[in-house]
């Protein structure tokens, strides 16, 4: 494979956000950043974890690296000229060092994190380039993620799948808000479910959730994937209704959910950092939903609900 040119460029921790913008004119497909000067507090905001690899404690907490990849076809003198120019007229002061790299080293190295995992009773995620698994009467997954959507392996993701398995059957049908690879919907339908209806804002995310749902021999009108924000595009009522999205949206969403739900249905979310769970359950009280189960792992919490007086 032909080799592609790597472009990093320092720059003081303050400059980070204008240099990182100027270091995406010169690409379509993003940029990558490094930036230690919160380390410990945003570890411990987003992880819950105080202790931090040494390594990182030793990185340089005044500087920002912003990493660019350049393809063969593209000229990386011109990237780096147009570059130096910028940020010359802007003021950065800053320091450009260029390398050689494969595309495949820096796209595909996440890729030997990700190993078929069980999730639940019932459930085995298998990322596509694992041949070699056993599947020991699980219903098998097959799943490619792409670089921006989930695996499985995030505390949210499973325990949202651990709680979708409890409510599926024969008649189910889903409704997946958020669906990003498509990882619960095409779960639920794995689990049984006669029928389930993803939605994403973003139209990669949409793009990957179908193709995933081809991969594991799902179309529609069985698995079907709207773009649209929440609910904008959706019709009917659903048995089961799951957002593995963040807290705010969720929120928010507890206004219209119901409008979407049978009589007797479960309404599951996930996404939510302990931190904000008094503001979610707030919600569910103001919007008329109780709390059945609650799960967490790793300061991560996950409810299953159902509208008041409905309770399983």
């Amino acid at each position: 494979m032909t080799d592609w040119t790597e472009v990093k460029i320092t720059v003081d921790v303050n400059e980070a956000d204008r240099a990182g913008d100027i270091a995406s004119m010169v690409v379509p497909y993003g940029i990558y950043v490094e930036d230690y000067s919160n380390l410990e507090q945003e570890a411990y905001e987003i992880a819950h974890i105080d202790l931090i690899d040494e390594d990182l404690l030793k990185k340089d907490r005044t500087k920002a690296v912003i990493h660019v990849y350049i393809s063969p076809e593209e000229s990386p003198a011109e990237a780096v000229a147009f570059l130096s120019e910028r940020y010359t007229a802007e003021g950065i002061k800053n320091e450009i060092d260029i390398s050689l790299c494969r595309r495949e080293d820096w796209e595909n190295n996440w890729k030997q994190y990700f190993h078929p995992i069980p999730v639940g009773k019932k459930l085995l995620i298998r990322p596509t380039w694992e041949d070699e698994y056993e599947a020991d009467g699980r219903a098998v997954l097959h799943l490619e993620p792409g670089l921006a959507f989930g695996t499985g392996s995030h505390e949210t993701t499973r325990l949202c799948l651990q709680a979708l398995e409890n409510h599926v059957d024969e008649d189910t049908t889903i409704l997946d808000v958020g669906c990003g690879s498509g990882i619960l919907s095409i779960a639920g339908l794995l689990l049984g479910a006669k029928k389930a209806v993803g939605v994403d804002i973003d139209p990669l995310a949409v793009k990957t959730a179908r193709e995933n749902g081809e991969t594991n021999g799902m179309r529609e009108p069985e698995f079907t994937v709207l773009q649209g924000n929440l609910t904008d595009k959706v019709t009917g009522k659903y048995s089961v209704v799951v957002a593995n999205i963040v807290a705010d949206i969720i929120i928010m969403f507890c206004r219209d959910v119901g409008s979407f739900m049978e009589d007797g249905a479960v309404f599951i979310t996930s996404g939510i950092i302990d931190t904000r769970e008094k503001d979610v359950t707030d919600a569910f009280d103001k919007y008329g939903f109780e709390i059945v189960k609650r799960h967490t792992e790793k300061g991560w919490v996950c409810f299953e609900t159902v509208k008041k007086g409905e309770q399983e």
